[in-house]
């Protein structure tokens, strides 16, 4: 034990199965729990969206929910779950001192201009002249015809006040592993001594589901359990709107403020396995042993999407260990991109401060965990590219 350890002490969720931990995990801690399912609005595709959410809460100022789209109204008022959970919020020497690290996209596009230009061009040659028309009406004030991805971060410090350094990832579940590692490497070395990190996905919008389909890769049909989409019409996935952030300290910084300790985050390793030549499942099990699995049973929360290659190679590398116990949570809560990685971790601590692990999410191809879970194992192999696993331990 060291006062460098990496602790959880702040976590704040949203999925459609609701908002905050504690609300997660008695929906999660009931067998055979039913998914919160959209099938109609975005056939023949299937989303889990948002719950009802008053803003107020976490965004007092109209103004500043206004100037945000779904998507940044989502992690900022995440994060604010997550700073209040950790008793940060409102503190102005603990607001100004405070680190960041945001996992984000590329943001939500306006389609009202999207459909204009193109219904525009369709009766026009001089498109460059129309684009730039379009380009000198249209513009939002980030210059851009989507949000710039660093709005989500800077609109947290505006809102939650926090002012510490500050950087944005982008790489879909990547960004969210490389967010959650460089949080914790820089408590580690004495760079930071309490970070939020997390992100945040807003699917229930076309241009996010047309970014998964132009590869192929969304689930078409009947809804599936997570590791029951192999072989069904479509790509496997199947989305989800939510957020995930965590508040990481030095163990010695949480200790002395007396805060509440969740758990321990352990090792956090990552990788980019070349997959056009076959090296998942060996990139996998490698990450495997990086991350220095404890003896005996072990939980493991998996983020997998259900994108056959992918998740055919992490359930394979799952069963030829015996002793790993996976849930794949996105069976209940969609895949969420960005924030996929720190909704795993936030899980996998749950389990290890509450002394109990989750039921089976899909009896057919989860098997049970007996006893109680000193350590989680947490994983995001993602969709397309990047691999990435941490180690939650009791604290």
């Amino acid at each position: 034990m060291s006062s460098h350890d990496v602790v959880i002490t702040g976590i704040g969720l949203v999925s459609s199965l609701g908002e905050g931990p504690d609300a997660h995990w008695r929906k999660l801690a009931q067998p055979g729990l039913s998914p919160v399912l959209e099938s109609g609005r975005f056939a023949p595709y299937t989303v889990h969206p948002l719950p009802e959410i008053d803003w107020n809460l976490q965004i007092a100022k109209r103004g500043d929910q206004r100037q945000m789209e779904t998507w940044q109204r989502l992690g900022t008022y995440t994060a604010g779950l997550a700073l209040d959970d950790a008793g940060i919020k409102g503190n102005d020497e603990l607001c100004t001192t405070m680190d960041m690290v945001v996992a984000a996209g590329g943001g939500e596009r306006d389609e009202a201009v999207d459909a204009d230009i193109m219904a525009a061009s369709e009766s026009r040659n001089d498109r460059d002249v129309l684009l730039n028309e379009k380009l000198t009406t249209e513009l939002r004030p980030t210059l851009f015809l989507a949000q710039l991805s660093n709005l989500l971060a800077g609109n947290i410090s505006i809102v939650h006040k926090v002012t510490g350094s500050s950087r944005t990832f982008m790489g879909e579940e990547g960004a969210g592993v490389s967010a959650v590692e460089t949080a914790a490497s820089r408590i580690r070395s004495g760079q930071s001594t309490h970070i939020l990190v997390g992100g945040a996905f807003q699917t229930e919008h076309s241009d996010m589901l047309l970014g998964y389909e132009l590869a192929g890769y969304l689930h078409r049909g009947p809804w599936k359990p997570v590791w029951q989409r192999q072989g069904a019409d479509g790509g496997g996935v199947v989305s989800g709107s939510g957020g995930a952030f965590l508040v990481l300290e030095q163990r010695e910084h949480a200790i002395a403020r007396g805060r509440k300790i969740y758990a321990e985050l352990g090792s956090v390793v990552s990788g980019r396995a070349r997959r056009r030549l076959g090296g998942l499942d060996t990139e996998i099990a490698t990450l495997l042993r990086q991350a220095g699995l404890p003896k005996g049973d072990l939980l493991a929360m998996s983020g997998a999407s259900g994108a056959h290659a992918a998740t055919a190679a992490e359930k394979t590398s799952f069963d030829a260990n015996p002793a790993i116990a996976a849930r794949g949570f996105s069976t209940l809560t969609g895949h969420m991109k960005e924030a996929q990685f720190p909704f795993a971790v936030a899980l996998a601590a749950l389990a290890v401060d509450r002394k109990a692990a989750y039921p089976v999410f899909d009896a057919a191809a989860e098997k049970p965990f007996e006893g109680v879970p000193k350590s989680v194992l947490a994983t995001a192999v993602g969709y397309h590219q990047f691999e990435g696993m941490a180690l939650v331990n009791a604290a």
